[in-house]
């Protein structure tokens, strides 16, 4: 087993920065306030958006000091890849308009980094940009339109640059109402204000890189959009063209079409994930969107253990929200989790340090997981479950 060099991690990234809230507080200083809202909104009055965090922190391991522990190997085998570590990249709208060419920045880290990375439907980057420079390596996250000719024309396109794992989304049967999108005008349909052109003028960084690549669009679903669409106009397609529920009729559909790697995000009770299971989903991510859509329900972390028990042996279970640190990804894997997927830790790099943020963010990850691997004495990931203490 090959023994990891803590030392090669350190040289990655800036020490003014060692820590996720670092760079959050260092993101929060160079993104215009309406886009920073965007990013760290929950859904009514962000009750579960903070459970996320704190119930992960309940979660408690046990070291094993006096172990022999012969090296670390941090890496694992997802659906006939080998990833270098149990870090993924989660899927997040307007990614460039919070900072700009972020999912560009965020897919070529994953790439260099040998993590995977998940395109959402409504980012800013195509299908095709993505692929291109993640060398065909990237996911692919799908808001399930109304129509089925644009569904199966996004599925022809993924088909076509053989994006590896299609990741279905479930949980936006409508959009949530995120009191702090309302006020800044990114609700929709979206409106700029003068409060966010000032916004923006106090942030030149941000805004000399928009006007150098460009205003952020929804660039997958410029195809489909008329070239004149005003902002209220884009509301109106926006909510005429994927609002509605994702049921089992149509994710059975999907995979009937679909022969890669299905996905099922937003699964977070065991009768969905039977139903899932019996259409032949490969994986679920037990997700609630960050604490974006609904205010009432539980922590991800809660039903995490629950579901691997029943369905580890037949599926592939994964997690994100709420997730913040190599400790949280520890819990998680603790409780059965095969793999981690994080949004706003990776918005927070690239926020505070642009181009370098995605490897940076992706560096203190991997330094803060070795370090618990070393604290409980675990060789490999599946040594955190023997370090679980039951409550």
């Amino acid at each position: 087993m090959e023994k990891m060099n803590g030392n090669d991690s350190l040289l990655k990234y800036n020490p003014q920065y060692p820590s996720i809230s670092d760079l959050k507080r260092k993101a929060k200083q160079r993104m215009p306030k309406f886009a920073f809202d965007y990013l760290e909104g929950g859904c009514n009055d962000e009750v579960n958006l903070s459970r996320n965090e704190t119930d992960f922190h309940k979660i408690t391991l046990m070291p094993h000091y006096l172990r022999k522990l012969k090296g670390m190997d941090m890496s694992v085998d997802l659906f006939g890849h080998r990833y270098a570590a149990p870090i993924g990249i989660s899927p997040i709208g307007l990614q460039g308009l919070m900072w700009p060419n972020a999912p560009e920045i965020l897919a070529k880290a994953a790439l260099r980094q040998n993590i995977p990375y998940i395109l959402s439907t409504v980012s800013t980057s195509s299908i095709e940009r993505i692929a291109e420079v993640s060398e065909g390596q990237a996911w692919f996250q799908l808001y399930h339109p109304t129509e089925n000719s644009l569904r199966d024309d996004i599925l022809r396109r993924l088909d076509a640059v053989q994006c590896p794992v299609l990741v279905v989304l479930v949980d936006v049967p409508s959009f949530g109402l995120r009191y702090r999108e309302i006020k800044s005008g990114l609700s929709m349909p979206p409106r700029m204000t003068i409060n966010n052109f000032l916004q923006a003028a106090i942030r030149p960084t941000w805004g000399i890189e928009t006007l150098r690549v460009g205003i952020p669009e929804f660039a997958t679903l410029k195809p489909y959009m008329s070239k004149d669409l005003n902002l209220s106009q884009l509301g109106k397609f926006m909510n005429s063209t994927f609002t509605g529920r994702v049921d089992m009729d149509k994710i059975a559909a999907i995979r009937d079409i679909w022969k890669g790697k299905l996905v099922i995000k937003g699964v977070v009770n065991e009768e969905d994930a039977e139903k899932v299971t019996a259409i032949g989903a490969d994986g679920i991510i037990v997700s609630n969107h960050g604490g974006r859509q609904i205010d009432a329900g539980e922590s991800t972390i809660k039903p995490l253990k629950g579901l691997v028990d029943k369905f580890g042996d037949k599926l592939k279970v994964m997690i994100d929200s709420g997730l913040r640190s190599g400790p949280d990804i520890g819990r998680a894997l603790a409780c059965g989790a095969d793999f981690t997927f994080m949004g706003r830790p990776f918005m927070y790099g690239v926020g505070a340090l642009g181009k370098k943020g995605g490897d940076h963010t992706i560096a203190i990850l991997k330094l803060q997981l070795k370090q618990v691997m070393e604290q409980l004495g675990c060789e490999t990931l599946e040594d955190f479950k023997e370090c679980l203490i039951q409550e």
